[in-house]
């Protein structure tokens, strides 16, 4: 049933979000809407929207009244809801325990450094493909169980995950339609042929693990293995690719931080989670009404979708003293830059460590760290995500 008109006074449209200069730059633009219209309903995109802090944490803590299923059918962690979430969860938290990330940590520094390695002479690179992109690539190539020589086609795979339209027509949603249909048959055929190979031999990667674990005397099916490991790859390399991208954009547009950090190497662990709050990779999370709810005085109705705004919880003054300054060593921090609750990224300590080992090994080893002049930013086009394209960097390589 469609919704009755609302109306707002201040009434800032989310489409305002979509220019170029706001995308690279939204968070003024949530601070009014924080303000003047903390929970509403857009008419054009037919959801509600969720800005404050209180109100974002108590949608994404409450599943039983938020749910995240788009399809019943769905077997993924992201679309999936107690208690066939917590089984799931169960499953595959036997590959991210944090001893199992932390003895990441030793590889994750040696891809570092050979992918930082050649641009050392020259002073410049180009962040996001030379660094930011590749580094979570392969490290969940190599720990889903991908072999080397399938890395390149592997990383087409995943950029196509998350590839955006090339523009806003309807001829450019279909052919995009298209490549992801065709791409998600070739994941689906590849990652079923590894498991085939692994169910014969066994190796120590997180396929052949998936598929041996059991809990309650239950194993994931093929189809729930093949969903998690392209769930991990999509969201996995974005995420942790913006959080180390967004991460040295804010070092080289606060030049103060690189020093400052370099001189407290020991706060480089915090001012990734400040990352996350004050630039982070993922603005806004959808959930689905299970049944209608008041919240903030206005009522939403069973089956009506709910966008709970973290970019703007994320500098809510009422939760965070100086929401709009980044502070390095902020304590407490109790940003959703990886959601909240039960969806809580699974990702998140091999994110934080990714992009832990970068900032550290980029302070270590060079100086002056500055978006190449002129170059004009280009923000990745998608509401829900905040990042750019391409982050050209120079830098002076330091004396060790």
């Amino acid at each position: 049933m469609k919704q009755a008109p609302r109306k707002y006074a201040n009434y800032i449209p989310i489409r305002e979000l979509h220019s170029k200069e706001r995308q690279l730059s939204p968070f003024q633009v949530y601070a009014e809407l924080r303000e003047n219209t903390p929970v509403r309903y857009d008419e054009h995109r037919e959801c509600w929207d969720v800005f404050r802090y209180e109100d974002v944490q108590y949608v994404l803590k409450n599943p039983k009244l938020f749910s995240s299923e788009r399809n019943r059918a769905s077997s993924s962690l992201l679309t999936t809801d107690p208690p066939k979430h917590k089984q799931l969860r169960d499953l595959v938290n036997q590959a991210f325990t944090p001893k199992a990330i932390e003895a990441l940590a030793p590889r994750i520094q040696e891809i570092t450094d050979e992918l930082l390695a050649p641009h050392l002479s020259v002073g410049k690179m180009n962040l996001i493909d030379d660094l930011a992109t590749p580094l979570p690539v392969i490290v969940i190539a190599e720990l889903i169980g991908v072999p080397a020589s399938d890395r390149r086609e592997f990383k087409h795979w995943s950029d196509v995950l998350v590839k955006g339209a090339r523009d806003d027509s309807e001829e450019a949603f279909q052919e995009l339609a298209k490549e992801k249909q065709q791409n998600m048959r070739e994941l689906y055929a590849y990652f079923t042929g590894i498991m085939e190979q692994r169910r014969i031999e066994p190796q120590d990667d997180l396929i052949s693990l998936l598929l041996a674990a059991e809990i309650e005397g239950q194993k994931l099916t093929e189809e729930e293995v093949v969903n998690f490991c392209i769930l991990l790859l999509a969201a996995g390399n974005e995420t942790t690719t913006n959080l180390i991208a967004n991460a040295v954009r804010i070092l080289s547009e606060q030049p103060r931080l690189q020093d400052e950090l370099r001189e407290h190497p020991d706060r480089v662990a915090s001012a990734v989670e400040e990352t996350l709050r004050y630039y982070p990779p993922i603005v806004a999370i959808g959930r689905v009404a299970r049944e209608t709810v008041e919240l903030r005085g206005v009522t939403i109705k069973a089956g009506e979708q709910v966008i709970s705004w973290v970019g703007a919880a994320n500098r809510d003054g009422a939760q965070f003293e100086h929401a709009d300054q980044f502070v390095s060593d902020r304590k407490p921090n109790r940003h959703m830059g990886f959601g909240f609750g039960i969806h809580f990224c699974l990702g998140a300590p091999l994110a934080r460590l990714e992009a832990r080992v970068v900032l550290h090994t980029l302070l270590q080893r060079v100086e002056q760290i500055q978006l190449v002049p002129k170059t004009p930013l280009e923000p990745i086009q998608s509401a829900f995500v905040f990042g750019v394209k391409e982050y050209p960097i120079q830098f002076h390589a330091r004396r060790l």
